[in-house]
């Protein structure tokens, strides 16, 4: 398999496996769109890691298979790629992308489908699409636009240059840079500790924050005032607060 699921203290790691540079074909597109509505489902999965290995996240698609599609395939495939990728955006549970050395194009395009990005020192990012002729179409557009603002973004997809992992981090489109052989444990390290917090508490404040950003502000808080108050009937709030008022703060167990 090109993409696998593997869980281990809560985590699950989407782990992208075609060698030599991880190229986002087709069968691997909907295999990633497979795993995260598993990732999705999956009680024993409380938050995602993102992976592509020691070398390379993910060069982007593979361009061989795209230039042998005409206008009427891409049209047809265009809203399963995006949906591929939308599938990881929206897995309700924290997710964090494990970058290691290229994420272009596309690779890049499903680290910002994460929550939370750390890069390897050796990381280099960007949206190369216009030097194909092309624009983004898996979410660059948009995400990237979202996350580090329109002017950084057209920068970014209007020369279609790699930017490296300090110059990534300062225009934030990663949160944190580590040593390329750390990647992944701090990865997964970030993941487990928010998979031992309050499942639908982090669910709520993931789709709120989502959703509120793509409407306007009194809609926004509407969601998040109906999130709020439906917290107020589970389990993990009343263990937090009597865990808050007996022991102080931050010494709940959710699990």
């Amino acid at each position: 398999m090109t993409v696998s699921l593997e869980v281990a203290e809560g985590v699950g790691t989407i782990r992208l496996d075609r060698p030599p540079m991880n190229a986002l074909d087709i069968a691997t597109q909907d295999r990633l769109k497979e795993l995260a509505e598993e990732a999705t489902r999956r009680e024993d999965v409380r938050a995602v890691v993102v992976y592509g290995g020691e070398k390379v996240f993910a060069a982007g698609a593979d361009i061989k298979e795209m230039q042998a599609m005409d206008h009427t395939a891409m049209v047809l495939r265009a809203r399963a790629l995006q949906d591929s990728f939308t599938a990881v955006a929206r897995i309700p549970k924290p997710v964090v992308a494990a970058v290691t050395g290229y994420a272009l194009g596309g690779g890049c395009e499903l680290a910002l489908c994460a929550d939370f990005r750390i890069a390897g020192e050796n990381a280099k990012l960007g949206q190369p699409e216009i030097l194909l002729g092309l624009i983004p179409g898996a979410g660059g557009t948009q995400r990237l636009a979202r996350l580090v603002g329109p002017s950084k973004a057209k920068d970014l997809i209007f020369t279609g240059r790699m930017v490296k992992a300090e110059e990534a981090r300062e225009i934030g489109l990663v949160d944190r840079v580590v040593p390329a052989g750390e990647v992944y444990a701090q990865a997964h390290a970030w993941a487990a500790k928010l998979a031992q917090g309050p499942a639908l508490a982090l669910r709520a404040a993931k789709e709120s924050i989502d959703t509120g950003l793509e409407t306007d502000i009194d809609t926004g808080l509407a969601i998040e005032r109906n999130w709020f108050a439906g917290l107020f009937a589970t389990e993990d709030r009343e263990r937090g607060m009597r865990s808050f008022v007996a022991e102080g703060p931050g010494k709940a167990k959710f699990l």
